[in-house]
């Protein structure tokens, strides 16, 4: 049982496209949660995805975007989790940008929860980074 957590867009996007493991990404609603500012950037650009390959009307992915941002997650700067991030990404061989999403959940003590397997697998194979992922759909809130 977790009563915080980090989470990243593959999350977030789930609480307003309906794919398998929305119900779940739902759940999140009674824990506290985080995620750097790069959240509603980087949610707005799988959005434009979706509009662009005619799964989502525009006015469709404007409401949600809007939705997203008045998200119950609090938003933390990701201009001090840089550095952090920077070092895991050489690491584990990922994108910065995921790993500002680790670097919150490791500056925050709290697991980040993500549908990224590629990420888990990555952090996972670091032992002093085991368990500090978690997939949603392993999630019990």
């Amino acid at each position: 049982m977790i009563d915080a957590a980090v989470v990243d867009s593959s999350v977030a996007l789930k609480w307003v496209v309906q794919e398998p493991d929305s119900e779940q990404a739902e759940t999140l609603a009674m824990v506290q949660l985080e995620a750097p500012d790069l959240l509603p950037v980087e949610c707005a650009n799988a959005l434009c995805k979706k509009v662009v390959r005619i799964e989502f009307q525009l006015d469709e992915a404007l409401e949600s975007l809007v939705w997203l941002r008045r998200a119950p997650v609090r938003l933390e700067s990701s201009a001090p989790l840089l550095g952090m991030a920077l070092e895991l990404a050489a690491e584990l061989n990922r994108p910065v940008y995921d790993c500002v999403y680790l670097s919150l959940a490791l500056r925050s003590e709290v697991p980040l929860v993500t549908v990224d397997r590629r990420l888990l697998s990555a952090v996972n194979a670091v032992s002093r980074l085991q368990n500090r992922a978690v997939l949603l759909s392993q999630l019990s809130v």
